[in-house]
This record gives C-alpha cells, sequence and structure tokens, in this order.
C-alpha cells in the first residue's frame, strides 16, 4: 500500500496530526473505552484496541467506534502458524478496523498468508483492505533484555531493520518500530514504507515501561507516520488539553 492510499484527495494532501495520532485504550470495558472515544474524537484519528480491551468486549468494542466515527488500530499482534494467522486477518478485516498487526517473528509465510487473506476477504466484500503492520521488537524491549533474555546476539537495530526488510518483502504496508530505528528502516525499505511508532512521550513525561521512547516532534522528524500515546493522555488531569498539545507539537514539523 502506498502512502498515497492512507491520504485525502489525490494524494497530494497530507495527512494532518489528528490523522496520526493514535490513542491507546488501555481500558477492560466498553463503557470506559467509549467515554475517550466520545472525549477525545475531534483531536485523535485511530484508537487502539490491545488485548486488554478486546478480551473483555470482543468486536462489539471495533462497531461502536467506527459508529462514533473514529478508526481503529486492532493491536493484537497475531502470532501463530499462517493458517490461523490468515484466518485471523480475515476476520479483522470483516470488522472493518483500519490497521491491524502481526509479528514479523512468526515468519515470511505468516506474514505472506496473512495479506493475502486480507486482499482476498476485502475485494470479495467491496471494503478497504486494512493496513497491515509488523511488529518488530517491542519498545518495552532493550538490547541487554534482546540479548540475555530473548537469546539474540544481534545489534537490536540491525534485528529490527531485518524483520522490516522481511515484512515488505512478504507485502505488508509497514511495521511497527520504535522511533529510535526509523532513519535505519527508511534507509532499508524507502519512503513509502509505513512506520507506526509507540513509545511515544511528551517531553518531561514519565516513561513507565516503556524503554525506547521519544517526543512527538522528534518521532515526526525522524520520519514516523503514526504515533501511539497512551499514558501521557489518559493519565492527564485534561486530556483534550494533553491531547491538543501534542497536536500542537506535532504540527511544529
Amino acid at each position: 500500500m502506498s502512502k498515497k492510499e492512507i491520504v485525502k484527495g489525490d494524494g497530494k494532501m497530507k495527512l494532518s496530526a489528528r490523522e496520526k495520532l493514535v490513542l491507546a485504550l488501555d481500558v477492560d470495558n466498553l463503557e470506559s473505552a467509549i467515554k475517550w472515544v466520545e472525549k477525545l474524537k475531534d483531536y485523535v484519528g485511530i484508537f487502539k484496541v490491545g488485548s486488554q480491551l478486546f478480551t473483555a468486549e470482543g468486536p462489539k468494542i471495533v462497531h461502536m467506534i467506527n459508529e462514533l466515527g473514529g478508526k481503529v488500530f486492532l493491536d493484537l499482534k497475531f502470532h501463530d502458524i499462517p493458517n490461523t494467522v490468515a484466518r485471523a486477518s480475515e476476520v479483522a478485516t470483516k470488522l472493518g478496523v483500519y490497521i491491524f498487526n502481526i509479528h514479523t517473528s512468526g515468519g515470511y509465510e505468516l506474514m505472506k498468508e496473512a495479506v493475502k487473506a486480507a486482499k482476498k476477504t476485502s475485494l470479495v466484500l467491496g471494503i478497504r483492505k486494512p493496513i497491515i503492520l509488523g511488529v518488530t521488537v517491542l519498545t518495552s524491549i532493550d538490547q541487554e533484555i534482546l540479548e540475555k533474555e530473548v537469546g539474540i546476539k544481534k545489534d537490536l537495530k540491525e534485528q529490527v531493520v531485518h524483520l522490516a526488510g522481511l515484512a515488505q518483502t512478504a507485502g505488508l504496508d509497514g511495521v511497527v518500530a520504535s522511533s529510535q530505528e526509523i532513519l535505519q528502516i527508511r534507509n532499508a525499505c524507502g519512503d513509502d514504507f509505513l512506520i507506526l511508532t509507540p513509545g511515544i512521550r511528551p517531553a518531561n513525561n514519565a516513561l513507565n515501561d516503556q524503554k525506547r521512547v521519544m517526543t512527538p516532534k522528534e518521532a515526526l522528524k525522524q520520519g514516523a507516520d503514526f504515533l501511539v500515546v497512551g499514558r501521557p493522555i489518559r493519565n492527564a488531569s485534561d486530556p483534550v488539553k494533553a491531547a491538543k498539545k501534542i497536536i500542537e507539537e506535532m504540527e511544529e514539523n
């Protein structure tokens, strides 16, 4: 998928800051999720539904967000045998999600089958194919964890770029990767390859359990296409004000 397919009009207009901002809905019930969507849909373009919320509420949360005018990033990181991931990709496509992701470490065949299934389903139903992103190395993992716990001796950035290249070869639209690897991915995969960056922390915000983070302005300057923000907005005394501030910082680029 070219970036021209995710921008407005004739492809010359870039995504707005709002359209690039993803709010992590890390809550455990429908009522709380809908409250956040209603409160922030004018400032946030995409709402990330992860394992916590989807396990609690299932597909209805996706339908509700779509009905409220938001777009859904289904962050379930599918990682199984190729056939199982392909079937899950069919279901995600039928749900009408804007983005979903799979683990690149599952290998080429897994990714290729996911893309094939999503394309076929979207053609049969006459709907837009979701953007499919590959998860490279989680932002909670640093070099020490990668080597000592995961058992991969390769340099972390080299591992991310390797997995990104594999994802591109398999037909994925882009990857989920730390902002600190954006330049390397761009050099290896080109400008049309999408990069969604979690671990975004505005200046002076706590890192929490994230290891590889960057501010919104810095991440966009590096070349990120989508930015995921969670606690800096949800835990703010005024979430709308916090979202507006992040938008303003993004628009400085």
